[in-house]
């Protein structure tokens, strides 16, 4: 797609235009895109006035002095309440009415949904359509009710005397007056007529009708602020404070177009996770329920902390408390499945505590005003060095240094292999452990010991101090952000010398921090919106395929007011809100503030595919590599709402940090479609060039070699971690399959690998790993076994889920043929006459067990074709011709009865040896419905001396005490040799492979489970095992057909019964499509086998995945650059409702890496293959 496609398609545009007035004016719909009566666009305005009237006429009292402002006030709310109830009563009305109406004629499908038909002007459709009521009886009364007390409150908030005492200026006042009117009249309209959809939109569908609430409550902000001065004190902030609230209050209309003030729900959130981090200390939380306990506690704790009288309490109190809030108390319950660690905790907390008592008693009191001497000063010094060695030590530890600017030399690099990387890495190694010890063990207790000296501790029962130092002795939760903030307290106390700063030294330590803390997030978020700023402006002209007509003009617009772009950027990273480029075009707005998470609902939402297993397997490994990858500080400096990237082959992982503590971390890990799309494709192109910058160079290199070229990516490269993958890989079987030479030794090792499996069976039996009762489900008895066999198995046989697939096919047909007949449909005048049924394993199986033998296929419709296999996707051409069951023309005629006499002998069979029983065959699988004679023709292609051998081997496997003696015998034992013969030919017989295999769509027919019919495949189906076996002996037999011709043939019976046992152990042998195979590499199977035919390009493939130790290139994306671009996505999908697949935001940018993005928000937004719940794990 080129940069030009419109950012809206044509009927989009329409729809945001009627919508967006709408929401403007908060409800009332002008521009409906079809004529309606005017009567519809009159009553709007009328009610749209309604709140105007009635606060004139309170105001008007006023000013003639009839009224008090108070009890005008009331008169205004009373007579708002009166009408509020009226129209709710109208809506019910309507409501009722509507439902009552029986509409005569069939609608008309094509008329546009949101067209009405309109009678008069009190019709039930006219009230609807002006009124649509609320859907909960509560908020009816709730609704009703804020109305009335917003509209008195309004009118006491805009009164002419009020405005002029605040500005000294009739004209003033009344411009105020009319334009805060407008205000009130929208917020009204939006809550009891009518809820306009909101641009700030955050929760995909308002349940419980919360946006109506959205802008009284604002307005109800606003309102307190001017009560809390006119009841209050003369205090001149307070007093600037409402002029200026009153001017703002006027463009509230605009902040709520705009989309700059968030819904309640964000709102909630957003405030108690900023009060949360910033005033007591914590961390942003994984789930809205523990961020609501957290907040619940922390507050307890500070309250509790403002009652405690004396200075050592307080200090004995906030350091245990600290300690505790900064743990991962969800996972107590594993905890104390580690007496080591619970150990550890209770020791570090005992120290902690007698440490601060101790020195707080002795020192406290004693400390010196002059804050560069004193004892305080001396562990000043200390933090000041933790700082510098933990900050170096880390640096050291990732691929490049100075905010991603210069290659790392001490890095290594060029390497692939697992153990070399691991080598070449244990410097590195080690000066992450000294970090660790220094930033988790020795940092929190310079800290304390610094707060407990300290003086504010002699000036308490005071909020701010109350607050500050139940902060600051939270150093725990994040020990190297509080490191960083008491270094920059030290650093300003060093630099004023032995002066005081009178407004600074005031606040207190506490507080101090607590400012510094904000400060510091506030400017990295700055820094960070203005990188994503930049970008954004410079690739949309640098950038030829985002070169868009309006590309000069947008960068002239924004060079010329480069103060306004510099104030809305300041603005969003003052009020932690993402900046929002519109379209992702370089048109910047300030996102309405939402937490660090950005989506509302649970995190783990994902829509699955079938590759989504590959990163459900290895989402436990990389969990543990970001573990060690964490405590060592290869990812840099650790904050929530930290987004990073990880690369491996054709997979793409998305990383977030939700929740970080003391010693543990909270990530969601995502997982991102294989490179299905053209876009997918060349972001991940540019991704490879990326990392393969930082971690494939040479290792020495120049100054200007050592630069980083992308540093104006999104995508900074920080460490490889070593990760248990699967290494994928695929081959044409192009000279394999089509091989005459080849195909001519695959009946040969299918027999092998058929006695093989066979005589491990009888093992497994022996041993008890089967259910007892095979004898009767083998001879035809009512309840089959393979599920457990199948369970029993390392590598499981052909799946019963491609049986069970064909099977429900035939029941939905029965059960829809039952309702509709179908029998008109059918085609009496059939120019080829009646067309037999296709007989596959799936019906032959379906008809053997019981319960299916009358099941029937309705008719279908006229030119519709059946096909009821797994080869619905493949050219007919490549089939070959199946003899349809059913019909005796063509085929040759057998006799029954013969068949029944032959079939006839004993259950019993006199074996020479002993140990022979163990190795006998269930006795149901000795009666195929097959001559003597067609066996006896066969005999010399079973294998008698692969038989002996393998007999031998498993033979003392089974053995109590080995003897020679008894091997001998048993391999001796003719009649045990002509069983195996036996149900081994036949077998080979009932699959068709009695003649050389010559035909590559036959092998994969036969492999995929879809065995062309034979005379015999009935009663071969009805034996689960024995089906099973036989399937899965062809594809350990394919398998060593495709080992072989890669790797040459096998050169003795040890070799080949060794490469069976991998098989058996260590392969998964089947089909992508199955449920074992989902299950093997979940299971983490070390090998999968897949035969597929690539029908475009009529070549068959083979796929096998290899679970190895393998190294993910893992980097930092600019967070401020996806929750940017997340943030448009929310509105552009929730508000615009711009879901179109080709749509300009959705197109490939290798810099802001715009696909991955949108692909890695949460669903319904964005379409992630796999999201893990929330994984806690430690990181000490």
């Amino acid at each position: 797609m080129g940069p030009d496609v419109p950012l809206l398609n044509e009927y989009k545009q329409e729809f945001f235009w009627k919508r967006f007035p709408q929401t403007v004016l908060g409800g009332p719909r002008f521009k409906l895109g079809y004529c309606a009566p005017p009567y519809v666009y009159v009553n709007q305005a009328v009610l749209f006035l309604t709140p105007w009237l009635f606060g004139g006429i309170g105001t008007l009292l006023c000013q003639l002095q009839l009224l008090q402002e108070l009890h005008a006030a009331v008169l205004s709310g009373m007579l708002m309440f009166t009408a509020a109830a009226g129209v709710q009563a109208l809506a019910f009305y309507a409501a009722r009415k509507s439902g009552t109406v029986e509409r005569l004629g069939a609608p008309n499908i094509l008329v546009d949904e949101e067209e009405v038909e309109f009678t008069n002007c009190v019709s039930p459709e006219t009230l609807r359509f002006i009124a649509p009521g609320k859907r909960f009886g509560l908020n009816v009364v709730l609704h009703t009710i804020i109305s009335g007390v917003l509209c008195g409150f309004g009118t006491w908030y805009v009164f002419l005397g009020r405005l002029t005492s605040l500005y000294g200026s009739i004209g003033v006042s009344l411009v105020v007056f009319v334009l805060s009117w407008v205000t009130l009249c929208i917020a009204e309209y939006s809550l009891i007529v009518n809820t306009a959809t909101e641009t700030a939109t955050f929760q995909a569908q308002d349940t419980y009708e919360i946006t109506p609430l959205t802008r009284p409550l604002y307005i109800f902000i606003f309102i307190a602020v001017d009560l809390a001065d006119r009841f209050s004190n003369p205090v001149p902030e307070l007093q600037l404070a409402c002029q200026t609230l009153h001017v703002l209050f006027l463009f509230l209309p605009l902040l709520w177009a705009l989309g700059a003030l968030p819904p309640l729900d964000a709102l909630l959130f957003w405030g108690m996770e900023q009060i949360l981090v910033f005033g007591m200390g914590g961390s942003p939380m994984s789930s809205n329920v523990r961020l609501l306990l957290m907040f619940a506690v922390s507050t307890g704790i500070t309250v509790c902390n403002y009652f405690i009288p004396s200075a050592l309490g307080v200090v004995l109190f906030s350091v245990t408390t600290g300690f505790l809030l900064s743990l991962d108390l969800s996972q107590v319950g594993s905890l104390s499945k580690s007496p080591r660690e619970i150990a550890l905790y209770v020791t570090l907390l005992l120290v902690a505590t007698a440490e601060a008592g101790l020195l707080h008693q002795f020192f406290g009191s004693t400390q010196s005003q002059n804050l560069v001497s004193g004892h305080q000063s001396h562990v000043s010094y200390l933090l000041l060095i933790l700082f510098f060695l933990c900050w170096a030590l880390r640096e050291m530890q990732g691929a490049y240094v100075c905010g991603g600017m210069f290659l790392n030399p001490l890095y290594p690099k060029g390497t692939s292999n697992v153990q070399t990387f691991k080598e070449k890495n244990r410097g590195l190694y080690l000066a992450a452990a000294i970090r660790r010890a220094l930033l988790y063990f020795v940092s929190p207790f310079a800290m304390i010991a610094f707060l407990s000296m300290d003086k504010s501790l002699l000036s308490l029962h005071t909020v701010s101090i109350s607050v500050g130092l139940t902060r600051a002795f939270r150093v725990w939760q994040s020990s190297e952000d509080a490191l960083l903030q008491m270094v920059v307290v030290v650093l300003g106390r060093l630099a004023a010398g032995g002066h005081l700063l009178p407004g600074w030294d005031s606040l207190g330590t506490g507080v101090q921090l607590l400012l510094v803390g904000l400060l510091i997030d506030r400017l990295s978020q700055f820094l960070a919106k203005l990188k994503f700023t930049l970008t954004v402006l410079v690739t949309s002209w640098t950038e030829k395929k985002q070169r868009r007509q309006s590309a000069g003009t947008l960068l002239a617009l924004n060079t010329s007011l480069w103060p306004l772009v510099l104030a809305v950027v300041t603005l969003s990273a003052l009020l932690s809100a993402p900046l929002l480029p519109l379209f992702t075009l370089p048109i910047f707005l300030v996102g309405f503030p939402r937490p660090q998470r950005s989506w509302p609902g649970p995190v783990g939402t994902a829509c699955p595919c079938p590759d989504s297993i590959f990163y459900q397997q290895m989402s436990g490994s990389l969990a543990s590599a970001l573990r060690t990858a964490f405590s060592r500080g290869s990812l840099g400096s650790l904050a929530p709402g930290s987004h990073f990237l990880g690369r491996f082959q054709d997979r793409m992982v998305w990383i977030m940090i939700l929740e970080r503590g003391y010693g543990y971390c909270t990530v969601n890990i995502k997982g991102l479609e294989l490179q299905e799309t053209s876009c997918h494709t060349v972001e991940a192109r540019r991704v490879d060039e990326v990392f393969e910058a930082a971690f494939e160079r040479p290792e020495r290199l120049g100054f200007t070699q050592g630069f980083n070229l992308h540093w104006g990516n999104a995508l900074t490269p920080c460490a490889a971690l070593a990760v248990r993958a699967y290494s994928d890989a695929r081959n044409v079987l192009s000279g394999i399959i089509d091989s005459h030479e080849n195909l001519r030794k695959l009946q040969d090792d299918f027999m092998k690998a058929l006695i093989w499996l066979l005589l491990r069976y009888c093992v497994q039996k022996h041993r008890g790993f089967l259910w007892r009762g095979e004898e009767v489900s083998a001879s035809g008895g009512t309840k089959s076994q393979s599920s457990q066999f199948a369970q029993t198995t390392c590598n499981q046989p052909f799946e019963a889920v491609v049986v069970e697939s064909n099977l429900s096919s035939f029941r939905f047909r029965q059960e829809s043929s039952s309702g509709t007949s179908f029998g008109d449909w059918s085609d009496e005048d059939d120019l080829f006459g009646p067309q037999p049924p296709r007989r596959t394993v799936a019906l032959v199986t379906a008809e053997a067990q019981p319960g299916h033998s009358a099941l029937q296929i309705g008719a279908s419709l006229p030119g519709s074709v059946e096909m009821d296999s797994l080869f619905e996707n493949m050219a007919l051409s490549a089939l070959q011709p199946l003899q349809p069951l059913g019909l005796s023309i063509g085929m040759p005629a057998v006799d029954k009865s013969r068949n029944t006499e032959v079939l006839k002998e004993s259950s019993h069979l006199n074996f020479s040896c002993p140990q022979s029983e163990i190795f006998s065959l269930p006795s149901g699988w000795r009666t195929a419905p097959l001559l003597p004679s067609r066996l006896l023709s066969l005999r010399p292609l079973f294998p008698e001396e692969w038989f002996r051998f393998t007999l031998g081997r498993f033979g003392l496997a089974v053995q109590e005490e080995t003897s020679a003696d008894m091997t001998k015998a048993l391999k001796e034992d003719e009649v045990l040799k002509e069983l195996h013969a036996k149900v081994a030919l036949s077998c080979l017989i009932l699959v068709g492979a009695e003649s050389a295999f010559t035909s590559p769509s036959y092998i994969y027919r036969l492999y995929c489970g879809d065995v062309p019919w034979t005379e015999g495949l009935d009663w071969l189906s009805s034996r689960k095992e024995l089906y099973q076996l036989t399937l899965q002996a062809f594809r350990f037999s394919f398998k060593l057909l495709f080992d072989q011709a890669s790797l040459g043939p096998m050169e003795s019976p040890e070799e080949l019964f060794s490469t069976l046992e991998e098989y058996e152990r260590d392969w998964y042998i089947g089909l992508v499509t199955e449920k074992g195979w989902h299950d093997g590499v979940l299971q983490e199977k070390p090998f999968l086998f897949s035969l597929g035919h690539d029908l475009t390009m009529g070549t068959y493939t083979g796929r096998v995945l290899s679970l190895q130790e393998q190294l993910i290139q893992v980097g930092r994306l600019n967070g401020e650059g996806v929750r940017g671009q997340w943030a448009n996505l929310s509105w552009e999908l929730l508000y615009a409702t711009n879901d179109d697949e080709e749509r300009y935001s959705i197109q490939a940018h290798p810099f802001m890496l715009r696909n991955l993005t949108v692909q890695a928000a949460d669903p319904p937004l964005g379409y992630p293959i796999y999201s893990s719940a929330p994984l806690h794990f430690p990181c000490l």
